[in-house]
C-alpha cells in the first residue's frame, strides 16, 4: 500500500485526469482534435518552462535526451493525440473505461522491462479487460464509433508504455524535469497542427477555448509532474493500479460538465474492464518506504 504522501499524488493526480476526458469533450465542441492537442501541450509547456526556470533544474545529460524524446512522442503525441481524435466520436466516461485498461498493460510492461511482479492473475485480468473493452467498443454504436474506439485502445497501450518507460528515468533526473522535457519532446510534432490554429481559436466559443486552456495547465502540466512524483515512489504497477477510479470519476464529472449518459453497454464493458484491472492487482505490492525511495 503507497505511503500518504504517494497517496495525494495519485488522488490529486486522478482527478484532474478524470476531468479531462470532460475536457477534452468540451474543447472539440468549438476546435478541431489537432488544435486542441497543440493548443493545450503549447499551453503545458510553457506552464513547464517557467516552473523548471523558477525551480533552476540542470540540463539533462546528453545520454537520456533521445530517451525523454521518445518517451515524450509516446507519451504526449501517440497517446494524446489517439485520445483527442477517439473523442470526436467516444462520449467521455465510455472513453474513460476504454483507457482503465491502461494499468493491466502497465504491470504487465512493468513485469516484462523492470521485473516487477507477474503472475498468472496478470493474464487472466489482462483477458478479462480486453473482454470489457470488446464489449465497449463493438458492443454499440456506428462504424465510425468503433474506429474512434480502436483509436482509444491504442491510447490505453500507449500510455501503459509511457509509465513504464518513464520510471528508470525517475531514479536519475527529478521528476518537474523528465515532465517538463518529456512534454516539450511529444508537443513537437504537435506542431504539424499549426495551419489554422489562430483562426480556429478566433471564432471558437469562449467554453471551447478556456476548456483547452484548463486542460494545458492543470490535466497536463501539473497532473504530469504529480504523476512523477508518485512513480518515484512506488512501483509503476502498483502505482498505476489506482486508475481503476479513473473511469467513474471521468463519467460523473462526464454526466455532470457535459450532461453526458453512457450507454448500458459501456457501462457493463467498463464494469468488465475493470474487473480485469482488479484482478491483476488483488494482492499489492508493499510500497517502496519513503527513506529508500529516489530523491
Amino acid at each position: 500500500m503507497p505511503d500518504r504522501k504517494t497517496l495525494a499524488y495519485v488522488g490529486a493526480t486522478l482527478l484532474l485526469w478524470s476531468s479531462a476526458f470532460a475536457g477534452i469533450r468540451s474543447a472539440l465542441g468549438g476546435l478541431s482534435p489537432g488544435h486542441v492537442l497543440l493548443l493545450r501541450f503549447g499551453i503545458a509547456s510553457l506552464v513547464l518552462l517557467g516552473w523548471t526556470r523558477a525551480a533552476r533544474l540542470p540540463w539533462p545529460p546528453r545520454r537520456l535526451v533521445a530517451r525523454l524524446a521518445l518517451i515524450g512522442v509516446v507519451g504526449i503525441s501517440l497517446y494524446q493525440g489517439c485520445l483527442t481524435f477517439g473523442e470526436q466520436m467516444v462520449p467521455a466516461g465510455t472513453a474513460s473505461f476504454i483507457v482503465a485498461a491502461a494499468p493491466v498493460f502497465t504491470a504487465l510492461l512493468a513485469a516484462l522491462w523492470l521485473a516487477e511482479r507477474l503472475s498468472r492473475r496478470t493474464l487472466l485480468g489482462l483477458a478479462v479487460s480486453m473482454l470489457g473493452v470488446a464489449v465497449i467498443s463493438f458492443g454499440s454504436g456506428s462504424a465510425a464509433f468503433h474506429q474512434r474506439a480502436l483509436l482509444i485502445v491504442a491510447a490505453a497501450i500507449a500510455t501503459a508504455v509511457f509509465f513504464v518507460a518513464q520510471k528508470p528515468l525517475l531514479g536519475q533526473y527529478p521528476a518537474l524535469a523528465v515532465t517538463a522535457w518529456v512534454t516539450w519532446a511529444g508537443t513537437l510534432p504537435l506542431l504539424v497542427f499549426a495551419p489554422g490554429l489562430a483562426a480556429n481559436v478566433a471564432h471558437a466559443p469562449p467554453a471551447a477555448v478556456w476548456s483547452v486552456v484548463y486542460l494545458g495547465v492543470l490535466p497536463a502540466a501539473v497532473a504530469y509532474v504529480l504523476w512523477a512524483h508518485a512513480l518515484q515512489r512506488a512501483p509503476a504497477g502498483q502505482v498505476s493500479t489506482w486508475l481503476y477510479l479513473n473511469p467513474f470519476l471521468a463519467t460523473a464529472i462526464g454526466w455532470v460538465w457535459l450532461g453526458e449518459v453512457p450507454a448500458w453497454t459501456a457501462l457493463a464493458g467498463g464494469v468488465v474492464a475493470v474487473a480485469g484491472v482488479v484482478l491483476v492487482n488483488w494482492r499489492p505490492v508493499r510500497a517502496t518506504p519513503p527513506s529508500a525511495a529516489p530523491s
